[in-house]
């Protein structure tokens, strides 16, 4: 399928990341100019999602470089493992975290947001997480809880302006997803079938916005009505 992807300008916000990497070069296959953003850059451009200076010098250097950013994806997060599970609780870890992902891709998306709504088109996607439908970790909960609730939010204050914003939620992600679903998690799956999940996202053959979708089996045993 065509994803109509040509000649768009996407930026990817931990796109040096293992599963940054892989929608990079998803976007890329479908004919997309794909700058990279990372903390320590050794290409495309310097982007730390905690600092609003570095973000707003960011957009603007890709905006000076290509003129427009029609496509946004944000993967950038401290990964789970570096969460202290003894610390679940413990508040300032849970503002960190929720810092981290969440408030770090609100700053990028409302640097970013703006030029999409004037130029009429845009596509907005953040890799979030499937512990946003589990309890058990305050921390793990609530940044990904988070991160799916500013995006509905985003996504509603952009209806009707041809600019759309949603959300993947993977559960375990490995290069080797097993089809088997154990009870109270959610399915595995690689980062190249997420990639193909966000470049669908990214296309303009979607109209999909203000959906948080789960990758692989949603978290088996829950309901959600």
């Amino acid at each position: 399928m065509d994803l109509r992807l040509q000649d768009r300008v996407a930026l990817v916000v931990g796109g040096a990341g293992y599963i940054g990497t892989a929608v990079t070069d998803r976007l890329r296959t479908e004919g997309a100019t794909v700058v990279v953003a990372s903390r320590t850059a050794t290409e495309g451009v310097s982007l730390d999602t905690a600092d609003q200076a570095s973000v707003d010098a960011a957009v603007a250097r890709v905006l000076d470089e290509h003129g427009r950013i029609d496509v946004l994806v944000v993967t950038a997060a401290p990964a789970a493992g570096t969460l202290d599970p003894d610390r679940r609780s413990d508040p300032d870890q849970v503002a960190s975290a929720i810092d981290g992902k969440a408030l770090g891709f609100l700053r990028v998306a409302n640097a970013v947001l703006p030029v999409q709504r004037a130029a009429g088109f845009g596509r907005v996607v953040v890799v979030s997480g499937q512990n946003a439908y589990l309890s058990g970790n305050i921390t793990t909960s609530l940044r990904n809880a988070a991160t799916n609730v500013i995006a509905k939010n985003l996504a509603d204050e952009t209806a009707g302006t041809g600019v759309t914003v949603n959300v993947v939620n993977p559960g375990t992600v490995t290069d080797t997803p097993s089809a088997t679903v154990r009870p109270v998690a959610g399915g595995e799956s690689s980062p190249q079938q997420i990639a193909d999940l966000v470049a669908f996202l990214c296309s303009p053959l979607s109209v999909v916005s203000g959906e948080s979708v789960s990758i692989a089996h949603r978290v088996l045993g829950s309901v959600t009505v």
